[in-house]
């Protein structure tokens, strides 16, 4: 199974914080199945998040994502949706720092907006969002049938 990780911007400008995440994407067996680094303008980080218009956090979520670069990841592994969420952590950072201090999000998130990586929710996500990012990688037929 796939899913769709996002490491953010203030955690690509901090090495140390970058390679401690790709090493527990490695340590808890994800194969990276396609990695790129990209850098959101307005238009891609609104088409991107076009689910959030209209939300109060739109606009700092949108200026957060074009202040740096961004290691967007296709994650393969049994489970890896549901593996992947785990290790992030709950979204909401002031939370999580006490409620899953050891969590992607507990040892790297600073607020809800930049809480240090993102992860596809579902299968219809995971497929949405990759075909965002990088829109020439193929899908297995049986996994396409199910969302085109």
């Amino acid at each position: 199974m796939l899913t769709f990780a996002m490491i953010k911007p203030h955690v690509v400008k901090n090495p140390i914080a970058l390679n401690k995440i790709l090493q527990t994407i490695e340590d808890n067996s994800f194969k990276i199945v396609r990695k790129t680094r990209i850098k959101f303008n307005q238009h891609s980080a609104e088409k991107f998040y076009e689910e959030h218009k209209g939300k109060f956090y739109f606009n700092r979520l949108i200026t957060f994502m074009m202040s740096g670069e961004t290691e967007a990841l296709i994650l393969e592994r049994n489970d890896a949706i549901k593996k992947w969420r785990e290790l992030l952590g709950p979204t909401k950072v002031f939370k999580t720092i006490y409620s899953h201090p050891e969590s992607i999000r507990g040892l790297y998130g600073i607020t809800d907006t930049r809480n240090a990586c993102h992860g596809s929710d579902s299968e219809q996500s995971v497929i949405e969002e990759i075909r965002k990012i990088f829109p020439d990688f193929e899908f297995d037929p049986s996994v396409k049938s199910k969302f085109v």
